[in-house]
This record gives C-alpha cells, structure tokens and sequence, in this order.
C-alpha cells in the first residue's frame, strides 16, 4: 500500500519526518517499508572497499544450448562429432564459430571461449539449479545451495546505494510455447536465493518472484480512481522538494524509495528513452521462436534492457532464453533447425549488446557470460537432433576484464568431454566473485555468512581468466 500524505502546513516544514511525506506499506515482510527493504543489507560504497566497479549479464541458453554448434564446431572432426551448421572462421586465428554465428565472429577477440566445461548433471531442472547456483547446489536438488546472482546480492547489497535500483535483476520472455513455458520456473526457481534470505533473490518484472512481490506498490481496485490524484500529489511533492532543495534531509533510503515509485529508476525498462538507431540495431522480433506455438523473439530487447539496467546501477543481470533442447522431437526442433531459429537471435543481440558496450567505454565493466544447462551429445540421434550431454557444456565470457580472444581447455576428439583440466560450475562462481570483489577484503569484513566465504574459498576461478 503506497500513502501519501498532503496535509496542508508550510512548504516542507517537517520533511525530515519521513512518515509525514510518504509511506510504503508492509510489503509482506513482517511490517517492513520499501525503504526498510532497501537499507537492510544494503551497502553503501564508502562501506564496502572490496565492491568493484563492475557488473555482470548472464544469458542462460535454457535446454542445453549444444556446445558443438555454438563455440566449439570441431570442425576438423568426422561426422557427427562436428557442427551440422559448419563454421565461421573469426576474427581470432585458430577460433571458430559454429555457422549462425556470423556476427559474433567479428566479435571473437573479446571472448574467452571456454572448452573443457562440464558437469555431471543431466535433468533440466536439476542442471539448471547446478549451474546458476554455480555448483553450490551440488545436484540441483532440494533447497541447498543459492544462485550466483543472489550470493553477488548479498555482497554487494540488495539495491544501488544511490540510485536505489536492484542488484539482481531476472528478464523473462512472455512465452507461449508449451515447451518454452515449462522452462521459465525452472529458470526463476534456479534463481533463487535459499538461506541467503528473500530479498536476496532477483527482481523479475512482471514476474512473481519474492523480491518483486515484496517491492511491488499495491493500490486496492477501489482505489484505483483516485489513482491520477496520487500521481499529482506525487508531483507536486516532488516539484516542492526540488524546489527548496530539502531532499538532503530526508533519509537515503527513503529518497530510494521515493525515486523507485516515481519511476526514475523503473524509466530503465522503457525503451522508448532509448536512441532509436540502437533500438534497431538490438531488434531481434524479425525470428520466430518456438515449435508449436511462435512468438517473435524478444532477446534483443532484453540484452538492450540489460545494458540500461547496468548503467541504472543493477549489478547482475539474468536474461532468460528459452528453447534449447534440440531433441528433434514432439516438443522441440532438430539441431540443425532449432540453432537457425535461436542462434541467429543469440549472434544479432549478442553481438550488438557488445558493440554498444564498447560504443559507450563499459567492456571493461560488464562481464557477459553465456551458458546454459548443459551441452548436448556428440553423437546425432536418428531424429536429426541432439540429446542431453553435462559432460561438456557451453561456456564462453566476454568483457569485464577477462583475457580475451582465448580458447580455455580442450575437449577430445569426439567433443564429448575435456582432455585438458575441466573447469566446472563452481570454477564460474568463483570467478565472478573474483572478477566482482576483491575477496581478500571480504574475508576481513564483518557481516559476510561464513558459509558463503567458505563456498568461495573452496573453489579457485577459471585459470586464465581471472
């Protein structure tokens, strides 16, 4: 519940008393305001020396993107152990692509295209956990372990400590396809913050996660007609504050919520502020995603949402792509159909997501991970499609300081597991807390959950990279 109170006194008069200009409501947190959400946990710059000014986009290629036709074509391999979409030579002497990644390929020599990624779980849900959780759920199953992203949350704390803007940040499609719908909750259960505690979990807009649910402003159907008066109220509050400069004596966190309901922040989201010549350049609708039921793909826009929510102050950015499990059966395409129809989408909005990134002085500054489940079998099944495969699996990063133009690990000939050192899920969650803290630091401040600083501590970061 949002109340606004507009009681008649002097301009200002008693502003620092938060409760006479603006409530938020309990937001289902036993009693809490949004401004009390967003200083719990919440750390400030100044407070936090280990915080590095970086951020990280994390495209989750649901269903096991094939790792064969993606970064690794092997094409130097007989049939069926290499790419039934060929290859593109990139930019990178000795790295390929696999053929719906044209774009990409001029964009080789930011990667760091890892090929000795694996794990050793096979059902979707439960890889989906594994590898978002960046193995700290060790089977994906049950309520252990939390997703990379909360535990950066709990880090760096729940909101931006000037904007107010949330940390960690899930986009979803609005799917329609019965396939890609049931992998959705798979993702925003994946997501999920465990014994981090709820508000550690991802902003979902649109979504019914606990941390949206807990943020979101309810107004009752009733009210719904005084709605336009809220808003002037608001307005004209907002121009009284600016007016005698009087927001220093309000409390941080209040203002956050404030510019949170007014929509400073949540003007992220609208592309229309955008610059139309990167709207455009982003625009993935022209494909047609899906297998019973088509939607235009939305990816693009999401990638260009995500580089605004960066800049916006969030720290990590989950964007969710949907469709990958290329069994060649009832519910999904073949390889080679399914990479024309995802890939292409994945090459175009990936690839401008970097060029913007470079465009506006940010590679260094926003790490992009790519991966997905896991990868798919080296062999072709007599459908035309490829199945479950956690023994080696798609991982490439791009930005953020990372060595690139780099191949890490080898797989064997058959690409079907690594013939080098594997690097696993857990090698990834230390290697974004590496890249976005500095550790050293953290283990000296007061506050850190043990448990978490000892999950950090067993694993050591991708070699090479970090």
């Amino acid at each position: 519940m949002l109340t606004v109170y507009s009681e008649t006194r002097p301009c200002c008069s008693r502003l620092s008393t938060r409760r006479d200009f603006i409530r938020v409501g309990t937001l289902g947190l036993g009693g809490w305001t949004l401004a009390d959400l967003l200083q719990h946990k919440a750390i400030a710059a100044d407070d936090a020396s280990y915080v590095k000014d970086k951020s990280v986009v994390l495209l989750f290629l649901s269903g096991g993107a094939s790792h064969i036709e993606t970064f690794n074509p092997n094409m130097g391999a007989p049939s069926p152990y290499c790419s039934v979409t060929g290859e593109v030579a990139t930019v990178v002497p000795g790295m390929s692509f696999g053929g719906t990644f044209p774009q990409l390929s001029r964009q080789a020599h930011r990667f760091a295209v890892v090929r000795s990624f694996q794990h050793s779980v096979s059902g979707h849900a439960q890889a989906i956990n594994h590898v978002l959780a960046g193995g700290t759920s060790a089977d994906g199953k049950g309520p252990t372990g939390f997703s990379m992203g909360s535990a950066f949350a709990r880090l760096r704390g729940v909101n931006h400590p000037v904007t107010g803007m949330p940390t960690y940040t899930l986009l979803n499609s609005d799917e329609i396809d019965p396939q890609y719908i049931k992998e959705k909750p798979r993702v925003i259960s994946g997501s999920r913050p465990n014994s981090l505690g709820a508000v550690y979990g991802p902003f979902t807009p649109g979504g019914e996660s606990d941390a949206i649910r807990n943020m979101e402003m309810n107004i009752a159907n009733d009210r719904l007609d005084d709605r336009l008066e809220l808003l002037a109220t608001l307005d004209r509050f907002k121009q009284q504050v600016d007016l005698v400069e009087q927001m220093q004596a309000v409390d941080k966190h209040t203002r956050q919520a404030f510019d949170l309901i007014l929509g400073s922040s949540a003007s992220a989201f609208d592309l229309s502020r955008e610059d139309p010549r990167w709207v455009e350049r982003y625009d993935t609708s022209r494909f047609r995603v899906g297998f019973r039921s088509f939607r235009n793909s939305q990816l693009g826009r999401h990638m260009l949402t995500a580089r605004r929510l960066i800049e916006a102050g969030c720290g990590f950015v989950t964007v969710h792509s949907a469709g990958w499990d290329l069994h060649a059966d009832r519910n999904n395409p073949g390889i080679e159909s399914g990479m024309e129809m995802l890939g292409r989408p994945v090459d175009h909005a990936v690839s401008a997501f970097l060029e913007d990134l470079e465009h506006r002085g940010m590679s260094d500054e926003v790490l992009l991970i790519i991966t997905g489940d896991f990868g798919r079998t080296p062999g072709i099944n007599n459908r035309g499609g490829r199945d479950h495969w956690p023994k080696l699996c798609t991982l490439a990063l791009a930005g953020g300081g990372v060595p690139s133009g780099s191949i890490i690990g080898k797989s064997a000939r058959k690409n079907d597991e690594p013939v080098s050192e594997p690097i696993t899920p857990s090698h990834l969650f230390a290697t974004v807390m590496h890249t976005m803290f500095d550790i050293g630091q953290v283990r000296v401040t007061r506050g850190v959950p043990q448990p978490l600083m000892r999950l950090i501590d067993a694993a050591d970061p991708i070699p090479g990279v970090v």
